[in-house]
């Protein structure tokens, strides 16, 4: 975890993407409707970025037939915008910046948040919006990486990468608004298979973002064992933030 070295200043807002079904998550309903701790998987993820120093708001892309959103507690915050995602995370991400162009300058700078990440520290939040205009949390690679190929079906090693080299991307990934509008328009029509994030998309236009560190907590719910993780976690946060308090008072 990473610690910003002044306050942050520079206001900014944020997109949640959260259209996606969550296939890989094999439940009934869309993964960010899930329940953790006691609430739906968004609802912590929205009321840790309302936390967030220096928002200005948030914008939610949700799917077209959506009936669970507007029953959380966050989606009456008047910060929370929401609009009608598309069929890919890019399309999401897109229609938000679409609406936003309506309410924000060009210049504006626009955090991108997963639905699914729930437990992003604030400080990493101060570290990123200090950073370079095009930049994104991530996590480096603590594991030896292996490039695998196919043999007889099966995947074998084909190398080992230089493990000082590998970045696991997280979100928020950050970039001016019009800038990232654009990025995504060019990459949607010239190789939306290469878009997979914000940052692929600044790269594919010619960008660099910053990549900065984060907290290993800042993982994305994707498998059933990742909820449990996360309910853990978040009440081991909660406990250390009561005792905190209580050594203030």
């Amino acid at each position: 975890m990473t610690t910003a070295s002044h306050p942050v200043e520079t206001s900014y807002w944020v997109i949640v993407p959260a259209a996606g079904t969550g296939k890989r998550m094999g439940a009934d309903k869309p993964k960010q409707y899930l329940s953790l701790a006691g609430k739906p998987l968004i609802q912590h993820t929205l009321e840790n970025i309302l936390g967030w120093p220096g928002l200005t708001g948030i914008v939610v892309a949700i799917a077209a037939d959506d009936q669970e959103f507007s029953t959380l507690v966050a989606a009456r915050d008047p910060r929370v915008h929401t609009v009608t995602g598309g069929t890919e995370r890019a399309d999401s991400v897109l229609a938000a910046l679409d609406y936003l162009s309506e309410l924000a300058t060009p210049e504006t700078s626009v955090l991108v948040h997963d639905a699914a990440r729930p437990l992003v520290h604030k400080s990493d939040i101060e570290s990123l919006v200090v950073a370079s205009p095009t930049a994104l949390l991530a996590q480096p690679a603590s594991d030896t990486v292996k490039q695998s190929r196919e043999e007889s079906g099966k995947p074998v090693v084909r190398q080992t990468l230089p493990r000082q080299q590998i970045w696991l991307a997280q979100t928020p990934q950050k970039a001016p608004l019009q800038m990232l509008r654009e990025a995504l328009q060019a990459g949607l029509a010239q190789n939306p298979q290469a878009i997979t994030d914000e940052a692929s998309a600044l790269e594919l236009a010619g960008y660099a973002p910053e990549l900065v560190p984060a907290c290993r907590s800042n993982f994305k719910v994707t498998h059933p064992a990742d909820l449990v993780l996360a309910e853990v976690l978040l009440q081991h946060r909660q406990t250390l933030e009561q005792l905190q308090s209580g050594t203030e008072q």
